[in-house]
């Protein structure tokens, strides 16, 4: 590009800024001085610590097995940094090259690499989220004062949203002995990432384990006393749960308010980008100089019809990270795709649920190995007479040979030559997921943008 640097002076003398110290943020860092980057790393963050671990937050934290202040991320390797951490980013000035930060400084860039993730979607009436005893879970702050509270020994913790975080916030209670309600609006928990079939089934396990869980209901008030502690919940089916801590898990916010007015293509769903992770500006032109990477990034993947899907999977991070990183220092010719079919994990009420692929995007699933009855299976996920999904409860090691047949693009329902068969008689469900168009708490992948497959749009001549 005129004016612009040359790859071999951009690795030797120039700028990278990488705005979000997050995990994608550090990972980036590590790759780019890896790949031999030798000029100068500025990395921006809006909390005052170095970046850390979240998925231990509402896991190993809130049982009391791990510190909050001791998830720090491990280094791989030097990335001789300038760190500016607490000072978030409240602009960008693309043509200038410039990122406005909150405490008025400019930092300059000629390869900038957003990594902003999301954040917790706050409790929507401000004077009730600001009762004492009302919580998000997000960072490291956050569990750290649940935690806190957790110990005094509540008489009953509300959980609102059964997505993943809520359940497993919701077992961490019950381990240690808390009585918990949950309320989800869906008709089951983890309705909207894994569908009505394999959400019965986590209500099952949830209800098992002593969990009061209200299904097809929302919160509508929460109440306080006078001192401003949160006292009850108002149910939308008219009852109300006395409570002394909500925990509210509803989901996350993509954090690109900053970006507003600066002609860069972001918005609630996140970062627009092609699949090297070059972000498109507001006219649908891909840039050449701003990357993202990470939840807040939301990528085309050949795989799930094109989709743009926006990630928020651990191990998504950390590849998308590496693959942004390898093509900010790469000719055009040498940049890769970000092609990694994704998986996820968590640990609730004694089972390891894992999955891969996009379950959400299925229309079918097929009970392959094991019993939903006994919570231990692997189920498959069909869309237009393909695989597109797996998720397994306490049978992880299944998920490579459906991880494989996703990649290949296999029929479903797939045939069994390799291994066990399914039980005679076994066919395909409806997946039942929610409709789309009503909100369900906690989906992990987010389907949006133009699908191949989608012929809703329909032209008409003029007369």
């Amino acid at each position: 590009m005129p004016g612009d640097l040359s790859l071999e002076r951009l690795r030797r003398e120039g700028r990278i800024v990488v705005v979000g110290a997050s995990l994608a943020g550090l990972r980036a860092a590590e790759a780019l001085r890896e790949k031999g980057f030798a000029g100068s790393l500025t990395l921006i963050g809006d909390e005052p610590c170095a970046p850390y671990d979240r998925p231990p937050l509402s896991k190993q934290v809130l049982l009391g097995r791990a510190d909050a202040e001791r998830t720090a991320l491990p280094r791989l390797r030097d990335v001789d940094a300038t760190w500016r951490l607490g000072v978030p980013a409240t602009g960008l000035d693309m043509a200038a090259r410039r990122v406005r930060l909150a405490d008025g400084d400019e930092v300059p860039y000629d390869r900038l690499l957003i990594t902003t993730g999301v954040r917790a979607r706050p409790w929507p009436h401000e004077a009730e989220a600001e009762l004492d005893g009302v919580f998000v879970l997000r960072t490291r702050d956050d569990s750290a004062a649940l935690v806190r509270r957790l110990d005094a020994s509540p008489r009953r913790v509300l959980v609102i949203g059964a997505g993943f975080t809520g359940s497993e916030i919701a077992s961490a209670c019950r381990e240690r002995g808390i009585a918990v309600t949950v309320a989800e609006r869906g008709a089951a928990p983890l309705v909207g990432a894994l569908g009505g079939v394999v959400g019965a089934v986590a209500a099952e396990m949830q209800r098992e384990h002593g969990v009061d869980l209200r299904c097809g209901v929302m919160v509508t008030a929460l109440e306080g006393d006078a001192a401003g502690r949160v006292r009850a919940a108002h149910l939308s089916d008219g009852s109300t749960v006395e409570t002394d801590v909500v925990i509210v898990s509803l989901g996350a916010l993509r954090n690109t308010e900053w970006l507003a007015g600066s002609g860069l293509g972001a918005g609630p769903r996140g970062i627009a980008c092609d699949a090297g992770c070059r972000a498109f500006d507001i006219r649908g032109i891909v840039t050449d100089d701003i990357y993202a990477a990470g939840d807040v990034a939301r990528c085309p993947h050949p795989l799930f019809g094109y989709q743009f899907l926006s990630l928020e999977h651990w191990g998504n991070a950390v590849t998308q990270a590496g693959i942004a990183a390898h093509n900010m220092l790469s000719e055009s010719t040498d940049r890769l795709p970000h092609l990694e079919v994704p998986a996820f994990w968590s640990s609730q009420f004694g089972v390891n649920i894992k999955s891969v692929g996009v379950p959400s995007l299925g229309t079918e699933i097929l009970i392959a190995q094991g019993s939903l009855k006994e919570h231990r299976f692997v189920g498959v996920y069909g869309y237009q007479g393909r695989v597109i999904g797996a998720v397994a409860f306490d049978q992880a090691r299944w998920l490579p040979f459906y991880q494989e047949l996703i990649e290949t693009t296999a029929p479903f329902p797939p045939p069994y030559p390799t291994v066990d068969r399914r039980p005679d008689g076994q066919r395909p469900l409806d997946a039942d997921f929610p409709d789309p168009s009503v909100p369900t708490h906690g989906p992990t992948v987010t389907l949006s943008g133009y699908s191949p497959a989608d012929r809703r749009m329909t032209f008409t001549p003029a007369h």
